[in-house]
């Protein structure tokens, strides 16, 4: 009974398996074709980055006043 039992249920399991991964590789494939979609938390992200990017290069270095050379009486 137990020869019977594993002669039919592990040629079923493998072909379950070889099924199984064919369909894992075809959904992959479909994935791999479709655009991915951003995330609103992505988006936002993304664009506080590029808001800082623009304001580093909008930047000025800050002059600095020379001090006097008449007031070094230290």
């Amino acid at each position: 009974m137990y020869k019977i039992f594993m002669i039919i249920a592990l040629p079923a399991l493998a072909i379950g398996w070889i099924a199984y991964m064919i369909w894992i590789r075809k959904v992959r494939e479909e994935e791999k074709k479709m655009p991915k979609q951003e995330s609103q938390r992505l988006r936002k992200t993304k664009s506080e980055i590029s808001d800082w990017a623009q304001q580093m290069a909008n930047f000025k270095k800050p002059t600095h006043k020379q001090p006097d050379s008449n007031n070094q009486d230290k």
